[in-house]
């Protein structure tokens, strides 16, 4: 069973990540690299990866007959953002949930676990055409 573990992030959590020392930042990557390796060696990693900034990201909408229409986005008010995901190929939605909740303890400042929120949605597959 296939599941995307999508990591949300705050404006506020990002930015205080500029408060973290170069010791707390070093800590949560090297957590997050372990992580990702951990995984794939135990064959449950499909992909992983973080994203860009929300302040770069751009929303699509097609119009019929003209270009599409192309804005900024997320739009300031927006109080959540995706920040990265994993895809796990696992056997449980159960084991999926030990992923995220193991994911969601990564180190933040003083080593103490962020308690991340992650989003666990099985992926679907595609009708039987």
């Amino acid at each position: 069973m296939k599941f995307m573990l999508m990591m949300q992030g705050t404006r506020a959590g990002w930015e205080s990540m500029s408060k973290w020392s170069p010791a707390e930042i070093k800590a949560h990557i090297e957590f997050m690299i372990g992580f990702a390796k951990d995984l794939a060696a135990a064959g449950e990693l499909v992909m992983a990866e973080g994203l860009d900034l929300p302040m770069n990201a751009k929303i699509v909408k097609a119009r019929q007959g003209r270009a599409p229409l192309v804005t900024d986005g997320p739009f300031p008010e927006a109080k959540e953002f995706l920040a990265g995901f994993w895809l796990v190929d696992v056997p449980s939605a159960q084991r999926a949930i030990e992923i995220a909740a193991a994911a969601s303890a990564a180190p933040g400042p003083g080593g103490q676990p962020l308690g991340i929120p992650i989003e666990v949605r099985q992926v679907g597959s595609a009708p039987v055409v």
